[in-house]
């Protein structure tokens, strides 16, 4: 394994119930912004109940976060803690809303654009606003790191900042707030934290080593357990393992010792910048075709996944056949699901190609090297 600092503050409550225990997590703090998405909160009774928990607090609203989460909620936030001197943000939702609360919280103290400082030039911030996460959806892990991805849409630009100071607090986790979640929400939640593990697991060393078999063991249980929550969404024991693998997958602990990868989620950022699609649907299109473009050269690494994630041996393949079967068999699982699997099932064609390719950050990691024309070739592949 390669050498490694791992360091991971958040204390996690995972617990049926746990926003009862909001009350004492927030007792020091007085100026809450209350961050949360569209009205599901309403209809399911988690907003009253978050409500009841604040109390005697002074809080102050900021709702209708997107899916894709857009700067201009960022600005708004962080005007509405300067103007109501907030000293904690809580965020009530999926990777979206924490996402923007991470966003409103390094951008509260910094003097100039956020966009550019942080998002473009990532430039390291001093001070940061404390917040915490109830989670209402699975899948991002944003729940559990310090990193959060944020669109552009002037630009169309979808890119990630990360920071230390960018823990939560806290996150209170109840599977049981994710039953509401409609099915293809819960099916992009699933491929993205599958997808989470791929970007660390495929990527050097591929030799034997701790945090690829954590990697196996979680990927071989989300397929175990998807497979249970997509006809049974109440499924308590499916649906808490998804919970806490999702935190798990992208929490540090897979990537301690990796080289890491990441280059599928700058692909889908791209994506889904342009046509706003769940981002986990758009992993599932672009991540097997990624895979396809740069598997050569990491034998060893493709039929031990074969065989430990899928249980397939593929002791009489080549190379060439045993990443093209693993491969499948990732497109299979996706399928299974309902997810798509080319870029024509959800409407999309050649049109942009070749702009989102330009549009896209080139950069090279263990796997790939991948210029502009590469890229392009990779969404071309997955019309």
């Amino acid at each position: 394994m390669k050498s490694f600092e791992f360091k991971n503050p958040v204390k996690i409550i995972f617990e049926i119930g746990a926003i009862e225990r909001l009350h004492e997590e927030i007792k020091d703090y007085h100026n809450i912004l209350f961050v949360y998405g569209g009205g599901s909160i309403k209809r399911t009774g988690v907003y009253d109940r978050v409500i009841k928990e604040l109390g005697d607090k002074n809080v102050v609203e900021l709702s209708g976060i997107v899916p894709n989460p857009e700067t201009v909620k960022v600005y708004e936030g962080v005007e509405l803690c300067k103007k109501h001197d907030i000293d904690f943000i809580l965020a009530v939702g999926g990777g979206s809303v924490i996402d923007t609360v991470k966003a409103i919280s390094s951008a509260r103290y910094l003097n100039g654009d956020f966009w550019q400082k942080l998002y473009i030039d990532h430039e390291d911030i001093e001070k940061a606003l404390p917040f915490g996460t109830i989670l209402t959806m699975v899948g991002t892990g944003s729940e559990m790191n310090s990193g959060g991805v944020i669109t552009n849409p002037d630009v169309k630009i979808k890119c990630s900042y990360g920071h230390e100071l960018l823990f939560p607090q806290f996150s209170l986790l109840d599977p049981t707030l994710t039953y509401t979640v409609p099915r293809e929400q819960m099916v992009s939640g699933i491929i993205d934290m599958f997808s989470h593990l791929m970007e660390t697991y495929f990527s050097l060393p591929d030799e034997d080593n701790v945090s690829d078999s954590i990697a196996e063991a979680l990927m071989a249980g989300i397929i175990r357990n998807a497979k249970v929550a997509y006809v049974d969404m109440e499924n308590y024991d499916a649906r808490s393992n998804l919970m806490w693998t999702a935190s798990l997958a992208i929490n540090g602990l897979t990537a301690a010792g990796k080289g890491e990868d990441w280059q599928s989620h700058t692909l889908e950022h791209t994506l889904s910048a342009y046509y706003h699609i769940p981002h986990g649907l758009g992993l599932a299109i672009v991540h097997p075709h990624y895979l396809k473009y740069v598997y050569k050269g990491h034998f060893k690494k493709w039929k031990r996944f074969l065989k430990v994630v899928f249980d397939t041996d593929a002791n009489e393949m080549n190379e060439e056949e045993t990443a093209n079967l693993a491969i499948e068999k990732i497109t299979e699982f996706f399928k299974s699901l309902g997810a798509p699997t080319k870029l024509s099932e959800i409407g999309i064609d050649d049109s942009k190609l070749r702009e989102m390719a330009e549009n896209t950050m080139e950069f090279k990691v263990d796997y790939s090297d991948l210029k502009h024309e590469d890229i392009y070739n990779i969404y071309k592949s997955a019309l």
